[in-house]
């Protein structure tokens, strides 16, 4: 048992998944900073100095300036900005990974079409019979 399972995890789509799994993770950390520390402030600058990470609706029934000195008195609360900042970091991993995955698909050799089969043995023996008759 402990042999197959070895076998299982030393299969190379096994090791090619692990390592896709770590790469991703890393990326998507860095598409999170891309998004909260780089895009989203001068977003929220030209829409009218708008912190995206802040803007929540209370359904508590309080009034709080943030969103965490709502989280803080323990209101609740339904963080849209900080999905809008999620969906937008989706939209950037799935653009970059459909431009990985159209690079890819490019660089694939294309394997050249089969060849087309020869003639049955029956196609053969028609043809002679064929080419038979055509004599006569």
């Amino acid at each position: 048992m402990l042999k197959e399972f070895r076998e299982f995890v030393m299969r190379g789509n096994v090791l090619d998944l692990a390592v896709a799994v770590i790469i991703g993770g890393a990326f998507g950390k860095i598409v999170t900073s891309f998004t909260n520390d780089v895009l989203m402030p001068p977003i929220g600058l030209l829409l009218g100095k708008v912190d995206f990470s802040n803007l929540f609706l209370t359904l508590s029934g309080g009034v709080y300036p943030t969103l965490a000195e709502a989280k803080k008195a323990g209101a609740v609360t339904i963080n849209y900005g900080v999905f809008a900042n999620t969906v937008l970091d989706f939209l950037i991993i799935a653009f970059a990974i459909f431009l990985i995955i159209k690079q890819v698909n490019r660089f694939k050799r294309e394997e050249p079409a089969p060849a087309p089969p020869g003639p049955t043995p029956t196609e053969q023996l028609l043809a002679e019979i064929r080419d038979l008759l055509a004599k006569k």
